[in-house]
């Protein structure tokens, strides 16, 4: 996919700030309201940029641990099991890593008690699952979403 120096400099201010108006965007990068309008549809078109969101503190919201786990996972049953872990809303994010049918997952609970509930109860009553480790998050030094230019 192309894009130009102009479509570069659009995509970093709305990663910046996604609330941006055209016109604030247009002041940016010398160019009409339209004219961006016209471009940010083009990005969007291309698939470029595939949807505008809001990035929410889950501390703020209550969700004070954050712990990553890998999961091994029998071949036969990886799409399964994935698929029951992903509709899971205390996973923040899950992808299928290198290696011998591996998860790579982000839990977001409330506290110790509540990790201790979805290791139990959510993660080791699927079947299908062979091995799992956890890390949890001591200290966030960095943490942003999506692709950064």
């Amino acid at each position: 996919m192309k894009y130009d120096e102009v479509d570069k400099q659009l995509l970093e201010l709305l990663s910046e700030d996604g609330r941006l108006s055209y016109v604030e965007l247009a002041e940016k990068v010398g160019l009409s309201r339209v004219a961006v309008k016209d471009r940010i549809q083009g990005l969007m078109d291309r698939g470029i940029i595939e949807k505008f969101s809001v990035v929410i503190n889950s501390e703020k919201m209550g969700k004070k641990v954050s712990a990553f786990f890998e999961v091994d996972v029998e071949p036969k049953r990886l799409q399964t099991v994935a698929q029951n872990l992903a509709d899971n809303p205390s996973v923040a994010s899950i992808y299928q890593m290198t290696g011998p049918s591996t998860l790579h997952m982000h839990v977001l609970v409330e506290d110790f008690q509540k990790l201790e509930a979805f290791i139990n109860d959510e993660l080791y009553s699927v079947e299908g699952i062979t091995r799992v480790e956890s890390s949890v998050i001591l200290k966030r030094f960095k943490s942003r979403t999506g692709y950064k230019l």
